[in-house]
C-alpha cells in the first residue's frame, strides 16, 4: 500500500476495504428471438437486424406490431386480432383422395383445410406464449417484414419436404439476425421458431449455426423445435421426424442444444382472431358456403366490412358483425372456424413456451433446478400422445446421445414438460439442461468478476483476493443448493498460486491461472421405489 505524503499538521483518516470484491451472478434467462415481424421500424428509425431489448408483449408491439392507419400519430399498434392474419385454404376432397377430410359439409362433401404457407410465421405467437409462461426480459431481432400477400396455394406435404415451407423465409435472413445477436452479451438462449419454415437442408444449416455460436461464446444455449412435429404420424414419427432431425443436427456443440417434441395445441389465439378474412373473403368462401339468400347477403357485406366499431350512422357493418352473423347462420362455417382455430392456428412449436418456462423456474427456484415436471400455461394438448414406450427412444439415444425432451399430457396435471436433457445425452458431464446452464452462469459470473483484477500485480496478495472472492460466491451457491456436498469444501474448490496452478513462466508471461472445480446438482431423473412386505412381528 502506498504511503501518503503529509505536508500539513493534523489528523488524517484512511479507509481500508475489509472485504474483497464480490461476484455478481449474471442473468440466466434472457432469450433472443429471431424472425419476421409485421414491421421493423419505430418512430421513423429502422430496427431491422437490430437486437431490441423488450420486457412485455406491449413493448414488442410498439417496435414490431402492425400499426393502426387511423391513428394520426402513426404509433398505435392494431388490436391483437388484426396483428397476424394467416390464410387458410378450403378445398373439396376429390373422389380418388387417399387422405380423410378435415371437415365435412352439410351435404356430405368433405374438405381439406390447410394453411397458405406464404402467410404462416411463428415468431409473434411464440413470443405471446413466452410471456404467458412466465417470460420477462428478452431480445428480439426482426429480420424483416413478413409477407402479407397470399398465394392461396394450400400446404401439400411431400417426401422431400414433409414440413410446411414458407418460400418467403430465408436462411440468409436468419443468419444475418443470428450474427447480430452474437454481438450482444446478455442473451442466454436463442429461439428461432421461424427456422421451421425453411427446407430441411436450410433448417439444419441454421440449427448448426446456432450451436456453433453457443459453443463459441459459451454463454447461451439453443432451444430447438423439430420440423414435422406439427402433425406427426403416430406410427412413423421416428423415421419421419426424429431420425431426420438427429441426422441433420450434426455432432458439434451438442451440449449447448436442447430439443423439444412435439408441437403444442395452445389457446394463444382467441376466437375473434379468426374471421372470414383468414379464408380469403367472399371470393373464396362463396363456392363452399352455398347461395342461400341469407348467405349471399353476408357474402356481399364481407368486401365492405371494416374492423372496429363502425362510426355512428354508418351503413357498412363491422367485421365482427358479419363474422358473428356467419357463425350464427351457418353451422358449417362455425365448424370451419373452430377447426382452424384449434387444429391449425393454435398449433405452435414449443420453443417459445419453454423459454418462458426456463425464466419462471430460474426466477422461482434457480437455474440449477431442471426445467421439467412443470405444466405449461395456455397449452391444452400436444400434437401426439406420448407414452413411456414412445418416449424411451427419444430420451435415451444409445447410439448418438441426441436426447429429445418430450412434452406429455398427464391426467390432473395438464400438459407437462417431461424431459431435461441436452442433445449431448451420453455425456456424464453435460447430459442435463440445468447442469449445462448452471455452469454457464458460474463461468460467466466468474469471468466478469475477474476483470477487475486484470493488470493487478500477479502476486500472493492478488491471488488471495481472487481466491476469497470466488470462494465467497461459490459458498453462496452451495448454501442455495446449486452445488452438492455436506460442506463447502466438498462442493467446490478454488486453487491459484505459484506451484499450484502457475509456473514461473506463466507469471513472466502475465498469465494468472485459477482452477475452479464445482459439484453441480443433478436432477433425480429416475426414481426407483422398492417395496417389500414385512412379516408381522410377534407380541
Amino acid at each position: 500500500m502506498a504511503v501518503p505524503q503529509f505536508t500539513t499538521p493534523g489528523v488524517q483518516i484512511q479507509e481500508l476495504n475489509a472485504f474483497p470484491n464480490s461476484v455478481v451472478p449474471v442473468a440466466t434467462a434472457i432469450p433472443a428471438f429471431i424472425g419476421y415481424t409485421a414491421r421493423a421500424d419505430y418512430k421513423g428509425k429502422s430496427y431491422a437486424n437490430v437486437p431490441v431489448e423488450i420486457t412485455s408483449l406491449q413493448e414488442f408491439l410498439l417496435y414490431f406490431g402492425a400499426l393502426d392507419p387511423s391513428d394520426p400519430s402513426g404509433n398505435t399498434p392494431l388490436p391483437d386480432n388484426q396483428q397476424y392474419k394467416p390464410i387458410y385454404c378450403v378445398t373439396p376432397v376429390g373422389k380418388n383422395a387417399t387422405q380423410p377430410a378435415d371437415i365435412v359439409g352439410p351435404t356430405g362433401q368433405g374438405y381439406y383445410v390447410q394453411p397458405d404457407p406464404a402467410t404462416v410465421y411463428y415468431l409473434y405467437n411464440s413470443i405471446k406464449l413466452y410471456y404467458l409462461n412466465g417470460g420477462g426480459t428478452c431480445y428480439v431481432v426482426s429480420i424483416g417484414e413478413w409477407n402479407t400477400t397470399p398465394t392461396f396455394k394450400p400446404f401439400a406435404p411431400t417426401t422431400a419436404t414433409p414440413n410446411l415451407v414458407n418460400t418467403y423465409v430465408s436462411a440468409a435472413d436468419l443468419q444475418v439476425g443470428l450474427n447480430a445477436i452474437a454481438q450482444e452479451a446478455d442473451p442466454t438462449m436463442i429461439v428461432i421458431p421461424d427456422a421451421l419454415l425453411l427446407t430441411p437442408g436450410d433448417n439444419a444449416k441454421i440449427n448448426g449455426l446456432v450451436l456453433q455460436q453457443c459453443s463459441t461464446l459459451m454463454s447461451r444455449v439453443g432451444i430447438f423445435d423439430l420440423p414435422g412435429a406439427d402433425d406427426p404420424d403416430p406410427t412413423q414419427f421416428m423415421n419421419q421426424v426424429i431420425l431426420p432431425f438427429r441426422n441433420a443436427i450434426g455432432l458439434n456443440g451438442l451440449n449447448y442444444g436442447i430439443a423439444y417434441y412435439p408441437f403444442l395445441m395452445t389457446s394463444v389465439m382467441d376466437p375473434e382472431d379468426i374471421d372470414f378474412n383468414n379464408f380469403g373473403g367472399s371470393s373464396k368462401l362463396a363456392p363452399i358456403l352455398g347461395n342461400a339468400p341469407a348467405v349471399t347477403a353476408l357474402l356481399g357485406q364481407m368486401s365492405t366490412a371494416t374492423y372496429g366499431a363502425p362510426p355512428p350512422g354508418a351503413t357498412t357493418p363491422s367485421v365482427t358483425q358479419v363474422e358473428n352473423a356467419l357463425r350464427n347462420t351457418l353451422q358449417f362455417y362455425q365448424q370451419l372456424h373452430d377447426f382452424v382455430l384449434n387444429d391449425r392456428a393454435n398449433v405452435l412449436p414449443p420453443s417459445g413456451a419453454m423459454a418462458g418456462a426456463y425464466t419462471m423456474v430460474d426466477d422461482q427456484k434457480g437455474v440449477w433446478h431442471a426445467p421439467a415436471n412443470i405444466s405449461l400455461v395456455a397449452v391444452n394438448d400436444t400434437t401426439q400422445k406420448m407414452t413411456d414406450a414412445l418416449q424411451g427412444p427419444l430420451n435415451v439415444d444409445a447410439a448418438t446421445g441426441k436426447s429429445i425432451n418430450v412434452i406429455r399430457t398427464f391426467p390432473g396435471k395438464g400438459v407437462v414438460v417431461w424431459g431435461a436433457r441436452t442433445l449431448d445425452g451420453n455425456s456424464q458431464d453435460w447430459r442435463y439442461v440445468n447442469v449445462r446452464r448452471t455452469l454457464i452462469m458460474v463461468e460467466q459470473s466468474l469471468k466478469l468478476a475477474a476483470f477487475s483484477y486484470v493488470f493487478e500485480p500477479n502476486d500472493e496478495n492478488t491471488w488471495s483476493l481472487v481466491s476469497s472472492m470466488l470462494s465467497n460466491f461459490l459458498t453462496s451457491l452451495w448454501a442455495e443448493g446449486a452445488l452438492v456436498g455436506p460442506t463447502p469444501a466438498s462442493a467446490f474448490s478454488v486453487a491459484v498460486g505459484l506451484g499450484v496452478t502457475m509456473t514461473p513462466d506463466d507469471i513472466l508471461n502475465g498469465i494468472m491461472r485459477v482452477a475452479v472445480k464445482v459439484a453441480v446438482s443433478h436432477p433425480a431423473e429416475f426414481i426407483l421405489i422398492t417395496i417389500e412386505q414385512q412379516q408381522q412381528q410377534a407380541g
